[in-house]
């Protein structure tokens, strides 16, 4: 995806975790973050728009950290929401194309790691949100839930603070039927490593697979939808691995 893709699909996500959270009320549970209700969604979400706006606005090169949670609820938060979501989408529409700045996952550039991350994180939220109401949630195009899977399994997870560990070495195959991504994760007492094929050029034998379309996998892996949401072949214990210790936290 081109980092204007980005950009525009963060406007709109922004947009559409906003109404939902409007629909639903500040009160309301947050099925997909036990504990959470709205208003905690909201705070949290805004404060990394703003947190990832410094960046480019700011230009620090070294890690900033973020300016707290607000003490808001109500309209108030939700226009503070908004306010935030709409600095972060006009940030990187400004920025320059050569711009440096602090980023944490490889990227070809600043600019193309915070739209994309800034996508991601919005999109998942938004399902957050929308999950509050209890019905259909929008859908996650299969192009962009393919970058999303890419930046979950080859990015957040090569990392060092990765959880998903085991003794025994383990593999796990994720295959996006509707597209033709496949990646190969092997999971061992280091960080795992993955690797991504094109259809069935991924041969090698896995201990469990996981196959359904982009958009389930990605809602999945990033635990907004149970396993059951996708089809699973193997040992579900290695699926399980994954869904017990890949929370990305704050």
């Amino acid at each position: 995806m081109q980092i204007t893709e980005h950009i525009a699909s963060l406007s709109e996500e922004g947009r559409l975790l906003a109404a939902a959270a409007e629909q639903a009320g500040p009160g309301a549970s947050v099925p997909t973050c036990p504990g959470w209700q709205i208003r905690h969604l909201l705070r949290h979400t805004g404060m990394v728009h703003r947190w990832a706006a410094a960046f480019l606005t700011e230009g620090h090169t070294a890690y900033h950290p973020d300016g707290g949670e607000p003490d808001l609820d109500g309209a108030e938060l939700l226009a503070w929401f908004r306010e935030g979501h709409s600095h972060l989408v006009r940030s990187l529409e400004e920025a320059p194309a050569d711009l440096e700045c602090w980023t944490f996952l490889p990227a070809p550039s600043p600019l193309a790691f915070w739209s994309r991350r800034q996508l991601n994180e919005t999109t998942v939220h938004r399902v957050d949100a929308e999950s509050a109401l209890g019905g259909p949630l929008t859908p996650v195009p299969a192009t962009r839930a393919v970058d999303g899977i890419d930046e979950l399994l080859t990015g957040f997870h090569a990392r060092p603070k990765s959880r998903v560990r085991s003794d025994k070495p383990r593999t796990l195959r994720v295959r996006a039927v509707d597209t033709a991504a496949t990646w190969t994760v092997r999971i061992s007492e280091d960080p795992p490593q993955t690797v991504r094929t094109a259809g069935d050029d991924g041969t090698e034998d896995a201990d469990c697979e996981l196959s359904g379309t982009a958009e389930g996998l990605y809602l999945a892996l990033w635990n907004r939808l149970p396993l059951t949401a996708v089809t699973l072949r193997g040992d579900r214990a290695v699926a399980r691995l994954w869904t017990d210790n890949s929370a990305v936290t704050w």
